[in-house]
């Protein structure tokens, strides 16, 4: 079968490849555009309580989203002062109901969470007209500079500033590392193949391979959201694989050239032997990476779509258009060698010395004694792992951005400087028309630990929303356990209690994650003991491969909350690890900030 499609590859070679060039070109031009189509959101499970309240609160009581979050400083003035007040009111009043659907501010609401602890400041809630992240994101691109009000320091944060500066940052991180990587790769890999025309194939096949993963997240994106750290995956998994792929078929046919065979006979034997291991691969790969579609947060699902388009191009290219371009250069392949620059050609010696260098000692010294090198190797490997037995889980929030991006600033301004967790409050969405069971139930979650404050800020006939305010971090631990406590509270009787947020959301995540995980590993798992006993015929050998990456994903994983969560290395990187939870803030009375963010109506 693949002699064949090596045979056919040689002979339709210039078609292949004019095809190829095609597509590389509709991928630059179309496909590249996934970018402004992408979501930073996803995360919520669809099935969980805090979605659900969601959904139960934008219907019934409107949608009240922290879309934008413009923050009015003054070095001079305070916000009570009358030319502060114009200043501000004046701005927001001039924007049209369908751009902004609603604002809160200082002066409409009277509270005092929307006022900085030395009154220099203020800061205004927008809620953006838009069924989606997308049209959103288009009105604020169309009135972010109309936001700035006369005499005073205007910046901007909020929900949909934060996505939209998320995607931005993940787009430019991406075009940077590739021009970085790219040409490393190429020395690397001239370095590795002795010649440019053979170190080049794999970074074609590369370049296939990432367009062609973001043509196919673009034309998903018109199906179901797609989300941004999507894009990671492509990149990362498209070209590894392409340079291992190539790595395989191009060492190959090289060999078989060596040995005297025609273009055709060494395209056939490479496809026979190489591009069966690639088929191999990256089918399991593929399979592998399928197992993220069970899950119900689209972001897993998009890292899977991404990952699969990836693995997929970049396997069909492989054994498609590699063939073609190595029977388009046939002995060229070894042309702009610069093998007599980095070193002197070998000397003739016979096979058996030449094959007595350090790789061959090396494995026989293994061979001779395996207990030994095992015993080291899986010591080595559980110390590296062992962090990963302390890992904390936790989600997206602005410190992902470089601590100079304003929606960053601004977030941390107001966390600082304002009454904590006012834009991340706890909420229960309760539905009772027992208006003495909703005090007594406000009254029961007021008095669970960890809850500062907790009040009614909205209601509609028999639905209501019940503010919950607390100390720490919203995506801490500590915080989703008081999440717990608090859905424990019971509900009025004959009502029903429906506890959101976004500290709500990360717990419902989390617990879904950990729900679907076992079976996540058990397709994995039994997918690629099935593929690899297949192309093997042996048992030893799939048991084998999943021990040891069960071992290399251990230590990788521990590499993770060693850097990321622990904060080692990130002066020399540059991050905020979000795994040192900050201090709780004070307590604080929300008695004060009735319609901090939302107006009051009843009916």
């Amino acid at each position: 079968m693949f002699e064949r499609l090596g045979r056919t590859m040689v002979r339709r070679r210039w078609w292949v490849i004019g095809l190829a060039v095609a597509f590389l070109a509709f991928g630059g031009i179309w496909g590249t555009r996934v970018f402004g189509s992408l979501t930073t959101g996803g995360f919520d499970d669809p099935a969980g309580q805090s979605s659900r309240a969601a959904a139960r609160a934008e219907a019934t009581l409107g949608r009240t989203g922290n879309d934008a979050v413009v923050l009015y400083t003054s070095p001079s003035t305070t916000v009570d002062d009358p030319t502060f007040k114009r200043a501000v009111t004046q701005t927001l009043q001039a924007f049209p109901h369908d751009v902004v659907t609603r604002t809160v501010t200082y002066w409409s609401t009277g509270s005092p969470a929307l006022v900085s602890h030395d009154r220099h400041a203020t800061y205004a809630v927008l809620t953006l007209a838009g069924d989606d992240e997308a049209q959103r994101g288009e009105r604020l691109d169309g009135i972010e500079s109309e936001l700035a009000a006369p005499g005073l320091r205007t910046r901007v944060g909020g929900a949909t500033t934060v996505d939209r500066d998320i995607r931005e940052r993940v787009a430019a991180d991406i075009a940077f590392a590739e021009t970085i990587s790219v040409p490393v790769l190429l020395v690397l890999l001239v370095i590795v193949f002795g010649s440019v025309a053979a170190a080049s194939l794999p970074l074609a096949i590369g370049a296939l391979a990432i367009l062609g993963a973001f043509t196919a997240l673009r034309g998903m994106t018109y199906l179901t959201d797609v989300s941004v750290f999507s894009v990671n995956v492509v990149t990362i998994l498209g070209l590894g694989l392409a340079i291992d792929y190539g790595l395989f078929m191009v060492g190959r046919f090289r060999e078989e050239i060596a040995r005297g065979l025609g273009v055709e006979d060494a395209v056939a034997r490479t496809m026979a032997t190489a591009g069966r291991t690639v088929a191999v691969s990256g089918v399991t790969v593929a399979v592998s990476l399928a197992g993220l579609l069970i899950f119900p947060m689209s972001f897993l699902r998009s890292m899977g779509l991404g990952g699969l388009s990836a693995v997929l191009v970049a396997m069909v290219a492989a054994l498609t258009v590699l063939p073609a371009l190595l029977a388009a250069l046939g002995p060229r392949v070894e042309a702009i060698s610069v093998r007599r620059l980095i070193r002197r050609p070998p000397p003739a010696l016979p096979q058996d010395e030449i094959a007595h260098g350090f790789w061959y000692r090396l494995a026989h010294s293994i061979m001779r004694r395996p207990v030994v090198y095992a015993t080291g190797v899986l010591t080595v490997l559980l110390l590296a792992a062992a962090p990963f037995l302390r890992v904390e889980f936790g989600g997206i929030d602005p410190r992902v951005l470089p601590t100079s991006t304003e929606s960053r600033v601004v977030s941390e301004t107001v966390d600082r400087d304002f009454v904590r967790n006012s834009q991340v409050p706890i909420e229960a969405i309760v539905t009772s028309s027992d208006r003495a069971g909703l005090e007594r139930y406000v009254d029961a979650v007021q008095v669970v630990d960890g809850v500062s404050a907790a009040e009614v800020t909205d209601r509609s006939g028999d639905v209501a929303r019940v503010t919950i305010m607390y100390r720490g971090d919203p995506i801490s631990p500590r915080s989703r356990d008081l999440v717990s406590r608090i859905r424990a509270v019971p509900a009025p009787p004959g009502g029903e209690a429906l506890v959101g947020g976004e500290t709500a959301l990360l717990a419902d995540q989390l617990d879904a994650v950990g729900d679907l995980l076992p079976w996540m590993a058990l397709i994995i798992g039994g997918a690629g003991f099935v593929l690899l006993f297949l192309a093997f015929g042996s048992v030893v050998l799939p048991i084998k491969a999943i021990v040891m990456n069960i071992l290399s994903l251990g230590a990788s994983f521990g590499a993770l909350v060693l850097i990321f969560q622990d904060g080692h290395l990130s002066g020399l990187l540059d991050f905020t690890p979000t795994g040192r939870w900050r201090r709780p803030s004070r307590s604080w009375s929300l008695r004060s900030c009735s319609g901090c963010r939302w107006t009051t109506r009843s009916s």
